[in-house]
């Protein structure tokens, strides 16, 4: 016998099984064309860079479409030509990399003393590093600046990555500090039952499992520091500045050399684009590190 609440259960799981259709369908429809947009920047900026100056100043570059023989290498050869944009993209290697695998290496290390292991004033001082995180980088700017004018390092790619390092690290030990909070206490047990001392302990075991988090915190600070800009500015000279500084600088002779731009513009976005890419699988695990207990 078919009661009331019966038919409406139904009534509500057909409704359902359709909401769902129709949802799953508009929400990847969406997805598509928020992705395509998105891309449209990306690949107006790659086509302007494959084109002549010429050709840049006299039409958009929709125009390859219907004309594909524009597509040209010669901006690139260019570009490599420059020595200006080419010493300034080794000095933002320079520059990302060490600050980039400083701060796992620090943030790791000091995630793993405030997780697990016991000194004094443990949760006080963990508690003014989750503090620092709210510091704004433009309230430091000057009394670093001056810090670095004293001991001889400003204008260095060396001041540049110390003060990345500086303002990387606070939220490198939160993140990380929160991973290694939810490892088994039984699995580092047993490790120290079989001998394993606690610099072993942490190179063996804990880092291996902490790769997710390491990932989302190696492209968080990568992307920051390479993209950076205001920092580049006030801590770098000629001779240290990144890419970012080396491409505003090109900007004011907009017409003299947009032909470098281009290039110049797409390499600087490509490389941290292929550096999220390329640990994008670990990055939504490692981002929700410590979120759920």
């Amino acid at each position: 016998m078919t009661t009331v609440d019966d038919t409406v259960r139904a009534k509500r799981s057909v409704a359902g099984r359709i909401g769902e259709k129709l949802g799953g369908g508009l929400v990847q429809f969406v997805l598509l064309v928020v992705g395509a947009l998105w891309l449209v920047p990306t690949v107006g900026l790659l086509l302007s860079s494959l084109r002549s100056p010429e050709e840049m100043a006299a039409s958009g570059w929709w125009k390859v479409f219907s004309k594909p023989s524009q597509l040209t290498f010669d901006s690139y050869s260019k570009l490599l030509e420059n020595s200006d944009i080419t010493k300034s993209l080794l000095n933002t290697i320079l520059i990302t990399v060490p600050a980039t695998l400083l701060v796992i290496v620090i943030g790791s290390l000091a995630g793993y003393a405030f997780a697990w292991m016991e000194f004094p004033g443990r949760d006080w001082w963990f508690l003014i590093v989750v503090g620092l995180l709210v510091v704004p980088v433009q309230l430091a700017l000057v009394p670093i600046a001056k810090l670095f004018g004293d001991i001889g390092i400003f204008g260095s790619v060396l001041g540049v990555v110390l003060f990345h390092v500086a303002f990387g690290l606070p939220f490198a030990v939160f993140l990380l500090r929160n991973f290694f909070a939810e490892i088994p206490r039984e699995l580092l047990e047993a490790a120290r039952l079989d001998g394993a001392g606690e610099l072993r302990l942490f190179v063996r075991v804990v880092m291996p499992l902490a790769a997710p988090a390491i990932a989302s915190l190696g492209i968080f600070q990568f992307l920051w520091v390479w993209n950076d800009m205001l920092v580049a500015l006030v801590f770098t000279d000629a001779g240290s500045q990144p890419i970012t500084v080396a491409l505003q600088t090109q900007v004011r002779q907009f017409g003299n050399n947009v032909d470098v731009l281009g290039p110049g513009a797409f390499i600087s976005m490509i490389i941290p684009l292929a550096v999220f890419f390329a640990f994008q699988r670990h990055f939504v695990s490692g981002v929700m590190a410590g979120a759920v207990k």
